[in-house]
């Protein structure tokens, strides 16, 4: 295990479009990730906006609950499309009194591929090696925890978005 990298893949059993429209249609990914951000994501630009429980499972979105309202920021890095969004962020930033502002930041990489039943999904979060020693490792462990309920919130929402729709 590498500790300065989380990495998690999973196969989504829609098409490359539809997980690209469900990673950077800011509204959509609040939705199965959790937040309800201010605007669309653009490349170079920062967004916020606050944690607003997942609309996908009501086992995920009852712990969210405890984190509701509270403010939300990334960077937004790149924008490829169909292949590669990025963002930078504060890991596991949760402490309101605590100003996160001169820590270094992790690189979170959403890459899709094509794949024999749908679009391989690989999230890469790095750069924890940056982080501050005293909240280092539990950055890692709860996002390395945070990102495997994540990849099951997009699959579940994909899934839940082709029943409607089907």
């Amino acid at each position: 295990m590498d500790p300065d990298r989380i990495q998690k893949h999973i196969l989504l059993k829609a098409s490359r479009q539809r997980v690209w429209r469900a990673l950077t249609d800011s509204a959509e990914f609040g939705s199965w990730f959790g937040v309800k951000f201010d605007g669309p994501f653009v490349a170079n630009a920062p967004l916020s906006g606050v944690i607003m429980p997942t609309s996908v499972d009501a086992d995920v979105a009852n712990a969210q609950k405890p984190h509701a309202g509270e403010r939300f920021e990334i960077v937004v890095a790149q924008i490829e499309p169909e292949r590669l969004f990025s963002f930078r962020w504060h890991p596991y930033a949760v402490e309101p009194a605590l100003d996160y502002s001169s820590e270094a930041t992790t690189l979170v990489e959403f890459m899709l591929e094509e794949a024999e039943g749908g679009t391989m999904l690989t999230i890469t979060e790095s750069g924890f090696e940056k982080i501050p020693l005293a909240r280092r490792a539990k950055a890692f462990s709860m996002n390395d925890q945070g990102w495997g309920m994540q990849v099951r919130l997009i699959e579940k929402y994909l899934a839940n978005a082709a029943r409607a729709q089907g």
